[in-house]
């Protein structure tokens, strides 16, 4: 079984103040279609936070935040997912994705579930990696602490570029499935992108 991570862990310090995860897209919240997109996906879902107690209580999903201090980064919660689902009787991967990217793909698990089972497989659009939308073997959380333990760096693609990884192409056209939302800017683009899309 595959066990889900909304990853909505960082500061939104682009987003003039707001948590992006609460910033609105078609009416709706971005935690939102996040949910909508990844949970048909997926046995359990959850969400990584640092935004305190309470705050993803509407969503109805169990929040998770780091268990490495002061917002260590996407890594650290894809560590604190990890180690949530180890805790999971029968469910063997992880499957993440960021809350900034409201357009993740309604087949993401599957065609991600497709490679390696061994290897942590990535998505990849338009020759560009992106390793919060990824699916992680459940023992990878031991690799994944003691990578950042060591505290050289904490970047995804570091640890991924050490351990070994599949990359999965996704098309990058009429429009790029993993855009991000880091600003108000993006945030226009992507209700841009659901009109066209309408």
């Amino acid at each position: 079984m595959i066990a889900g991570l909304i990853l909505a862990g960082g500061r939104s310090s682009r987003m003039g103040g707001i948590n992006k995860a609460f910033a609105e897209l078609g009416g709706t919240t971005l935690i939102a279609r996040s949910i909508d997109r990844l949970r048909p996906q997926v046995s359990q879902l959850a969400v990584n936070s640092n935004s305190g107690a309470g705050t993803f209580d509407a969503s109805g999903l169990l929040l998770l935040p780091d268990v490495f201090p002061g917002y260590a980064g996407p890594l650290a919660g894809i560590h604190a997912g990890l180690a949530w689902a180890a805790s999971l009787v029968g469910v063997t991967h992880l499957a993440t994705v960021s809350v900034d990217a409201p357009f993740v793909p309604l087949d993401l698990v599957e065609r991600l579930a497709a490679e390696d089972p061994r290897l942590v497989a990535v998505a990849r659009s338009g020759g560009r990696l992106h390793p919060t939308c990824a699916l992680w073997p459940v023992e990878t959380v031991a690799s994944i602490d003691a990578f950042l333990h060591k505290g050289e760096t904490r970047r995804v693609m570091t640890f991924i570029e050490q351990t070994g990884y599949r990359a999965v192409d996704f098309d990058a056209e009429p429009f790029d499935p993993f855009f991000n939302v880091n600003t108000p800017d993006d945030l226009a683009v992507a209700a841009a992108i659901l009109e066209r899309r309408a």
